[in-house]
Formats: structure tokens, sequence, C-alpha cells
């Protein structure tokens, strides 16, 4: 069975509980397929199936993402190289029609014909613990806003007893001040129903918050450890960040080009030119989370950056709206980010500017103040998260300035 002079191209379909495995030449002859279960030995199973007709190529597995993200790691940690396999086209299915077998064979022949694959993320290092952490994040925000818009809807039909109480507060003043209350009475009152009503959503948003701000400690611990140089970059703060993160995935090198990820983020141009038409449509695809990181990026930078004040200024006077000036801006930043990812600079050295300020008695107040910034620039300059050396030798400067002043 292996004697012959040809190598393995293997598509898998998964499921939650089966995986389907099919195996084709690099010419194209189908040599066979099975079923797995979806479990460890299973994955044991799979490995030492895809070895069995001779040396295998390339693995396409459909759903890196979902059903198939173990067998992915697996196989990529064996020495297999794994690809993913975009869902197969509509049309075409509709045509030869669909089982298992027959989506297990088009995984296998997209990856001979290279279409319709990528790299998968390989979903091992700390960037898989900032997406679990974010859809934990994610849920609570939902259902904290949810519940905001509930607290309103009841008092809206309450009693104006109940409404007086609270009348004039914000969304989040008002939930904190009905985690405080203390109601009482008889639950068959209606104006005491509401009030314990309203006082559980109090409560339940205080533990949300709770929840949300422990969350955000723990994303911040991470991002400030593996990717301070982010968090340098103007506009970027933790959450921003994580994302951007988990966008590019453990393995940034699948990232070839500054241009595959601003489409990924669905921010690169999409020709819809036709006939004597020569236009460009925004993209509806991508990483739409990657999108809305990029977009607050730039709101944050059109409000205090001069550099893309001055920007906006010149190209609304060119004719251009908001919303076109954004779209333009979030392409820029795109390419930023995507060098700050592919090239991020090494920290310097600063384990000897903390000892220095305290020989000289001085505090990071002091330091601050004399160098026109924030206190906790100072303290990042000192632990070595500040990637920007030229405040790092602003900050140097100063303090030799003032050793030679204290002689």
């Amino acid at each position: 069975m292996t004697n012959e002079n040809y190598k393995v191209i293997a598509g898998i379909d998964t499921h939650a509980d089966t995986h389907h495995v099919a195996l084709v030449t690099d010419y194209g002859k189908r040599l066979g397929d099975r079923k797995f279960l979806a479990v460890g030995s299973g994955y044991q199973e799979i490995a030492a199936y895809l070895t069995s007709f001779g040396a295998v190529t390339a693995v396409g597995v459909e759903g890196t993402g979902s059903y198939g993200a173990e067998l992915a790691r697996v196989l990529a940690g064996q020495g297999f190289t794994v690809r993913e396999v975009n869902r197969p086209n509509r049309a075409e299915r509709r045509l030869r029609g669909k089982s298992d077998p027959l989506d297990a064979y088009q995984a296998a022949e997209s990856v001979l014909a290279e279409r319709g694959t990528s790299t998968p993320k390989t979903r091992d290092g700390y960037v898989e613990a900032l997406r679990v952490l974010r859809t934990a994040r994610t849920s609570a925000m939902k259902a904290r806003t949810a519940l905001l818009n509930q607290i309103s809807g009841v008092l809206t039909t309450a009693a104006e007893e109940v409404r007086v109480r609270y009348r004039g507060m914000t969304s989040v003043a008002r939930a904190k001040a009905l985690a405080a209350s203390r109601p009482s009475g008889d639950p068959a009152d209606p104006v005491v129903a509401t009030l314990l009503t309203l006082k559980r959503m109090g409560t339940r948003y205080r533990f949300l918050s709770e929840e949300i701000a422990e969350t955000d400690a723990e994303l911040a611990a991470i991002v400030s450890a593996h990717a301070p140089e982010l968090l340098e970059v103007n506009g970027v703060g933790t959450v921003v960040a994580s994302q951007l993160l988990v966008t590019f995935g453990d393995n940034p090198e699948r990232m070839e080009s500054e241009a595959a990820f601003a489409a990924l983020a669905g921010v690169a141009p999409v020709p819809a030119s036709s006939g004597k038409t020569n236009r460009h449509r925004l993209s509806r695809g991508g990483d739409r989370q990657a999108n809305a990181s990029l977009y607050r990026i730039v709101l944050v930078r059109m409000a205090n950056d001069p550099r893309t004040r001055e920007y906006v200024a010149k190209r609304t006077e060119d004719g251009l709206s908001k919303k076109e000036i954004i779209r333009c801006l979030k392409r820029y930043v795109a390419r930023e980010i995507f060098r700050v990812m592919k090239n991020p600079r090494p920290t310097p050295l600063t384990n000897d500017l903390r000892p220095l300020r305290l020989a000289l008695g001085l505090t990071q107040v002091v330091a601050a103040s004399s160098l026109g910034c924030w206190t906790t620039a100072i303290s990042r300059i000192e632990r070595g998260l500040c990637r920007d050396r030229e405040v790092v030798e602003r900050y140097r400067t100063w303090l030799e300035k003032q050793v030679a002043e204290s002689r």
C-alpha cells in the first residue's frame, strides 16, 4: 500500500462527537476515508491513520476554532502541517451533495488546490488565555448592560413613591443605590415587591462589576508581561490590546503582511469596479471585534493627538466626511499595529534609574512634574515597561543633571 511514490494530503470534517478523515494523493486520487471519535484516543488513531498511506504533506481541518481546535493542536504537536479549511462553497455543495465523507474529501482537495485555506491559530499560549478571559468579560458586560436596561424598565412602571427616590440619578449611581437599599414589608404589596426586585438587580449589578474589574486586572497583568509594546501605542489600553493580540493569535507569523492584517480587521477597501466604474467599497468582513478596537484607537487620537487632529482638519477641507476620515485613519492604525506586533522594540535597560532617584531623595511626583508627564509614566520607566527610548533617555538625562547639581 505504501510502495507507490506519492505524497498524501488529508482532509478532516469535524463534529462534536466524531471526526471524518479523508485522504487523497498529491495528484488527486482518493485513497480512503474513515470516521473517528472526537476524544483523546481518537486523535491518536487519526494520527496513525494519516501516516498509513505514506508521507503526509498537509492536513486540512474544518473548524479549527471550534470542534477541530483540540485535534489541530494534537496534530501540530506531532509535526503535521495543519491548514484551516473554509466552509465548502454553497453552490458546489448543492451540485455535489453533502455528507461527512464528501466534506472531508473536499477539505483535502482544497488543501491540494491551495484554495480557501489559511494557517490556523495554535491556541497554546498566553493569547489563548486572553481569549478565554475576554469571553467571560464580554458576557459580563452584556449582562450588566441588559441589567441596567431592566432596572430602567421596572422603574418606568413603578409607583411614584418608588420612582421619586431615584429620579435624577445616572444609571450607574442608581444601581449602586439600589444595591445599598434595605426594603422590607409584605411581598404581596406591589411597592414592596418592586423594591425587593430592584434591590436584587442592584446587587447583581455590583457582582457583575466586581467580576469585570477582576477580569480586567487579569488581562492587564498578562498584556503588561507579554506585550507591553502594544500599550505604548497611542490610544491602546488593556482591553484593546488584548483584542488585537487575540486577533493575531499565539503565532503572529501566520500574518504575512500588513495588508493581510488590514483585510482580517475589515479595514482594507474592497474593489467594486465594473465597466467604466472604478471604485472601492467598505469591507464588511473580517474580525469585527478587531475593527471595533481600531475604531476606538482612532476616536482617542482624534480627541488628544495633534497630528491626527491636523489630518482630520486637512481631509475635512478636502471634502471628506467624518466617516470617510475615520475609515482612512483605521487603515493607517492597522499598519502601525502590524509593525509593532511583528517587530517589537526591545525594552531599554532601566534597572539603574530607580536606585539613582532614591539616592537623590526624589519622588516620582517631583520627577513627573519636572518632565511634564504623569507619575505612572515614571513608574513604567523604572519598572522596565516603557519601550520609548526617547522618553527613557529624557528621564536618564534629567537624573544625571540632578546628580551633577547636587555635587
